[in-house]
């Protein structure tokens, strides 16, 4: 560790030492709000001299003395800034850009130097801008990061309706989500049919799938980085919407002139509307059931400005899940309960050290819990009572603090490097069945699991020459557990070599460790799936991903083209044993089951071709994304140790999405997607079967079937073997929008499945009785089962 250190400040030494230069630097903000801006381009025009603003609004340029020049700010959506300065001495410029709708007549907007692919050392990188996803059509008009992250190459999109994320023939927990540098653990609601993350909240969102700068680690496959608004320090602003779902609200503002605040919340409404409806059902029954559900959000967001050197920020996440159902009759009492949320907090402090030298350091709080709960009470006859509860309960918590330095000491070098450390404290499982008709209750507190990940990065974009432009770097990544300590190298490198003009080949590689894992028996990424550490038994997955391919950029019309080849190699994935999940037990080990005893590891290769078309701004934008892929794992305790597909390998994935300003108040979109049908594991033949599994003999009310209970079993072939229909789908929307001198209004009215297609959910095979005359004999029959429809939408925004 101190050897790394010593190289890093050799390296600035001898990189700060050269001939006479002078140094401009300084924030990039929003006109109005105040708000900072990341990756705005700063360069002076007709010389190799420009840089990058950082996620908080810092550039730093160096370029020898002269007498003057003048320097271009550019981002798109701002009309570009130009300012004449003298270069005798050091520069501290702050620059405000206005935004189009600001100015009563703009005529070229133009693009960033992150739009122009070809120029970036940096591959496999999706930044999609906030403004156009909200206005892709979203499912019952829930407007979704990930939704739209899933119509991308190289994403999969998962089972119908499902939000999860599986990237280049990765799982769910394969992802580093992070929403202002906190990591997030469960990013779905509803059971994985929305996620966590409100729009209205959010001001960027940049996902990486390959070719991973060094400053990221700790998962396999993406890094999906969110940032929130810091609040608008001008004047209180708000926006909402009322929908089928939810309804939202943001209000942002000034506290004093110096900060500024920002909270948003979200909260769907099923359970209001459905409680009278479902009391009107039960008028004058006995029986007397009341089920409910919801879900809700909370983003708040509080900056202090303490001048030019010194920022601070504290910034939360709030969200929960809660589905109950409570029966209750003259003789009975039963309430079931299932809940999961998380919480974040991060608290950062920018500095500024000199012009060259910018650094940040955050304090980081996440939490995410999950919890089962049954009770049941039935009299029988008055005379007895049978009583039964079962309570269930997981959850994960992470302490973290970083520092991250941004080092530039010419226009040729852009230096990152820092650590960061975060205590994982794991409760993988405690469970506890009690009844009346129990011998012995069943007791099962796992002692929580105390644990460090460590990580210490280098990186470097190196302008090598005007053609070739590098990113080298390197993590050394450690994860200490109470008996073992893993350390593990992790070197990454990216480049671009320029072909022509605004043409490029690309390369890149990447190497990555994983401590934390997620179990999965559902692959539908619920919240019963279970988060557990790398142990003295269970090693940290790694991959090592290697990618090539061509960048290319047109000015009119403003369309960027790539196209990639990636090989991934995975070690040491986790999956459970045939037949486990989360609650596998039964009466006489319950006590002692680990989930350790539970879990078999292997390894898994994905490799494929992306294609994609993108335009981000002007009367018609949007994109066509096509994958061409293959993902296999193998593991010595599943499928009889045989290779085989899982279930999200997708040979082809298409999308194709387009937005239309029709004009200044109407905007028309629509998307359309297909890929290659699920691998499934379905069964080759079905006999009855005695089971002295604790759990089966629990009747639905909650008593106890002391005797031994058949039922049907299933036998399964090959892993994986049966592949289901292809899917597609086409969804449309039309926004309206009125302008008020105070305030906007927007009409969305959106469709679903336009063409009604009956996607597959899942199949099943049912055992049909056929009468022929007077013999009557048993048929399999394949069962498709969709789940939605063509679903019509409408919602109702706002801002003012």
């Amino acid at each position: 560790m101190h050897v790394i250190f010593t190289l890093i400040f050799l390296l600035i030494s001898v990189l700060a030492s050269a001939q006479q230069r002078i140094t401009i630097s300084g924030y990039i903000k929003e006109k109005g709000s105040l708000e900072q801006l990341p990756g705005v381009n700063v360069y002076i025009p007709d010389t190799p001299y420009g840089a990058v603003t950082n996620s908080y609004g810092f550039y730093s340029l160096t370029i020898p003395a002269a007498d003057s020049a003048t320097v271009h700010y550019s981002f798109v959506g701002y009309e570009k800034a130009e300012h004449r300065i003298s270069l005798s001495k050091d520069i501290q410029l702050n620059i405000i850009l206005s935004t189009v709708n600001q100015l009563e007549e703009v005529t070229v907007s133009a693009r960033r130097e992150e739009d122009y692919v070809s120029r970036s050392a940096q591959m496999s990188q999706i930044e999609i801008p906030i403004s156009q996803i909200k206005k892709i059509p979203a499912f019952f008009g829930e407007k979704d990061v990930l939704r739209v992250l899933q119509l991308m190459p190289g994403v999969q999109k998962g089972t119908e309706g499902q939000t999860g994320l599986y990237v280049r023939g990765g799982g769910p927990d394969q992802n580093l989500i992070i929403l202002d540098d906190a990591i997030v653990y469960n990013a779905n609601h509803l059971f994985g049919f929305f996620s966590i993350f409100n729009s209205d909240a959010l001001k960027s969102v940049e996902l990486t799938k390959g070719g991973f700068p060094a400053r990221y680690g700790g998962r396999l496959s993406s890094v999906l980085e969110m940032n929130m608004k810091e609040g608008s320090k001008d004047k209180l602003h708000g926006e909402g919407g009322i929908g089928v779902i939810s309804s939202r609200l943001t209000l942002e503002g000034p506290i004093t002139k110096k900060s500024s605040f920002l909270i948003s919340g979200r909260r769907t409404y099923i359970d209001f509307f459905a409680k009278p409806l479902i009391a009107q059902q039960q008028k004058g029954e006995d029986n007397q059931v009341k089920p409910g559900y919801y879900f809700y959000d909370l983003n708040a967001k509080m900056n202090y400005d303490f001048g030019q050197k010194d920022k601070l920020y504290i910034s939360g996440y709030f969200g929960r899940d809660k589905f109950y159902a409570n029966e209750s009759s003259s003789t009975s009492v039963s309430k079931a309960g299932l809940d999961w949320g998380n919480a974040t907090a991060t608290m950062r402090w920018n500095h500024l050290l000199n012009q060259k030298l910018f650094v940040n350091t955050s304090f980081i709080f996440s939490n995410f819990n999950f919890g089962v709960s049954s009770y049941s009470n039935e009299t029988n006859a008055g005379i007895d009572n049978d009583e039964f509860s079962l309570e269930y309960d997981s959850r994960i918590r992470d302490l973290g603090v970083k520092t991250d330095f941004d080092f530039y000491p010419s226009t040729k070098h852009a230096i990152k490097f820092g650590a960061q450390a975060t205590f994982h404290k794991f409760i993988p499982s405690a469970l506890a069945i009690a009844g009346t008709f129990i011998d012995t209750s069943i007791k099962r507190s796992v002692q929580p699991i105390n644990t460090l990940e460590a990580g210490l990065y280098i990186e470097d974009t190196w302008q090598a020459m005007d053609a070739l432009k590098m990113n080298a770097g390197f993590r050394l990544s450690s994860f200490q557990t109470e008996t073992k300590t893993y350390i593990r190298p992790e070197p990454r490198f990216s480049a671009a070599l320029r072909l022509a003009q605004d043409f490029s080949f690309k390369g890149s590689y990447a190497q990555m460790n994983q401590y934390v894992h997620l179990l999965s028996n559902t692959g539908l990424g619920l919240p019963t799936d279970l988060w557990v550490p790398t142990t003295d038994r269970v090693a940290p997955q790694q991959s090592r991903q290697v990618a090539i391919g061509f960048a290319k950029d047109l000015e009119r019309p403003a369309l960027s083209l790539t196209l990639e080849g990636y090989y991934k190699k995975m070690n040491h994935i986790l999956n459970y044993k045939e037949g486990s999940s989360f609650l596998s037990i039964n009466g006489e080990n319950a006590n002692e089951l680990s989930w350790e005893d539970n879990v078999t590891a292997g390894k898994g290769w994905s490799y494929g071709t992306e294609f994609l078309i993108q335009k981000k701004t002007g009367k018609l934008s949007g994109w066509i994304g096509y994958t061409l892929s293959w993902t296999k794992w193998k593991f010595p305790e599943l499928n009889f140790g045989k290779t085989f597909y899982p279930k999200y390998d997708r040979r082809h994935d298409l999308s194709v999405v387009g937005i239309y300003e029709i004009g200044k108040r109407i905007t028309l979109s629509a998307t359309w997607v297909y890929g290659t049908g699920n691998a499934l594991t379905l069964p080759i033949s079905k006999y009855t079967g005695y089971s002295d599994n604790f759990l089966s003999r629990i009747n639905p009310n909650g008593t106890i079937n002391t005797e031994l209970r058949g039922r049907r079993v299933s036998e399964y072939g090959d892993k994986n073997s049966f592949r289901a229909e292809a899917f597609h789908r086409m969804d449309i929307a039309l926004q309206i929008r009125k302008k008020k001198k105070r305030h906007e209004r927007t009409w969305e009215f959106g469709i679903y499945n336009v063409y009604n297609r009956r996607n597959p959910f899942f199949y099943d095979i049912s055992e049909d009785e056929v009468t022929n005359g007077t013999t009557t004999t048993t048929k399999n029959t394949l069962k498709k089962y969709s789940l939605f429809p063509l679903l019509p939408s409408f919602s109702y925004n706002f801002k003012f």
